[in-house]
């Protein structure tokens, strides 16, 4: 079992650097088995996800080499398999599978996705994609078969009932070797989309419109292998971002595309956050009499749901009442009965978190629900006075790439822990 400990209330001062993008890398490495040949992703981060995504592409008879954030896959000898389900339950975005072996092989046999519990996200939408494209879907005791008849995949026309990032992708890598032409209405517009659809162009696919919410797709017989770089990781900025306005002497967020962070950052000014902003760096420089505000999540370009709980910690400091409402995930709280084990003065009513503030957070033990939930509690213990325990640290691994030599660097008092359970007799 590991777990995290840290020393709070020490000023953090420096540099740290934004890795590749984990929602962008959790699709790019699936789209990557429908090339013919080798495929080369660069600044991917090193996370659980990630490793766990490579054991699935070697289970199906790919070759990977990762090593110092670039990962080569060779998809010559991928078969169409079922996806072994113990994998498949470790994260939610193995459901891509879906769409790049239904686009590669027109069939697919995929278990039903886990990841962090975030409260009912059905993949209704995605399965209404790959049926207007002409697949038979069936759900047989939780694994989810994907079939086609001789015609294959056919283009059509697809309206996406709610904004959904995931279906967004999933119908895209289907579609890009279906017969015809295929649009997506009420897309998703996440940068992450614009990187696989750049990705899936550079492989030899058509798509067009990525970015706005109608992605336009002419099918191809045959895909490539090609060299892609990641985007910067949006999330992983923004929660850096978010403790350095907290506890920070000055500190540099590099690899910072500013255009992705835009609501964000506009919150973080509207605190009363100081910031030097340049091309892709970010100065954020000591901020104090910070003013309350209230956050309601939404899709893209609106403010991300996943910036919602590593924003919540620094809210915890700002003078006033706010409150927190998450429009995508609205069970988004888990995080708030954590942070009143360490003293904030904050409660859910409904689905609506309400903060009051200032805080003195103390530490205390406490325990990760989900990624993101972490991460909150990271910044929560690098703000509290004395000893902070974060047990579950395996939800932050998924996704932060060398978070504690990250914090280190920047002088944090931090470090990870791992502890053998002893199995009751």
């Amino acid at each position: 079992m590991k777990k995290i400990e840290i020393i709070g209330g020490k000023p953090l001062k420096g540099d740290v650097t934004v890795s590749g993008a984990k929602n962008s890398a959790v699709a790019l490495i699936p789209a990557a088995i429908m090339a013919d040949s080798p495929v080369t992703l660069e600044g991917v981060p090193d996370i659980q996800d990630v490793y766990s995504l490579i054991e699935i592409l070697e289970i199906m008879g790919a070759k990977v080499d990762f090593s110092n954030n670039k990962m080569v896959i060779d998809p010559t000898n991928v078969v169409s398999i079922p996806m072994p389900s113990g994998k498949i339950n470790s994260l939610r975005a193995s459901y891509y599978f879906m769409g790049a072996l239904l686009g590669k092989f027109g069939e697919a046999v995929v278990g039903l996705p886990g990841g962090c519990f975030l409260g009912p996200r059905p993949i209704d939408l995605h399965i209404k994609g790959f049926e207007s494209l002409g697949a038979e879907v069936s759900n047989e005791h939780g694994v989810i078969y994907l079939r086609t008849n001789e015609d294959g995949l056919n283009g059509e026309r697809i309206f996406m009932d709610v904004v959904s990032i995931g279906a967004t992708i999933n119908v895209m890598l289907a579609a890009v070797k279906a017969k015809g032409r295929t649009i997506i209405e009420n897309a998703a517009r996440e940068p992450e989309i614009i990187d696989v659809a750049t990705l899936l162009n550079n492989m030899g696919a058509k798509i067009r419109g990525a970015g706005t919410d109608e992605i336009r797709i002419e099918g191809v017989d045959e895909l490539h292998g090609t060299i892609h770089s990641i985007i910067p990781d949006r999330i992983e900025a923004g929660t850096y971002l978010s403790m350095a306005a907290a506890m920070g002497e000055g500190i540099t967020v590099h690899n910072v595309i500013y255009e992705h962070l835009e609501s964000f950052i506009a919150k973080l000014q509207e605190i009363g956050v100081k910031m030097n902003i340049s091309e892709d760096a970010i100065e954020v420089l000591p901020s104090h009499d910070l003013k309350m505000v209230s956050v309601t999540t939404s899709p893209y370009p609106g403010f991300a749901t996943d910036l919602q709980q590593p924003l919540t910690s620094l809210l915890l400091k700002a003078h006033g009442t706010g409150e927190i409402t998450d429009t995508i995930y609205s069970k988004r709280i888990n995080h708030i009965p954590e942070l009143v084990r360490m003293g904030a003065n904050a409660r859910v009513a409904g689905n609506l978190i309400i903060l009051n503030g200032p805080n003195k957070l103390h530490g205390a033990e406490v325990v990760a629900s989900d990624l993101r939930a972490g991460a909150c509690l990271v910044i929560a213990g690098l703000m509290a006075e004395g000893k902070t325990t974060i047990y579950n640290v395996e939800y932050i691994l998924r996704g932060y790439d060398h978070i504690i030599e990250k914090l280190t660097n920047l002088g944090a008092t931090i470090e990870m822990i791992e502890e053998e359970v002893q199995e009751e007799v």
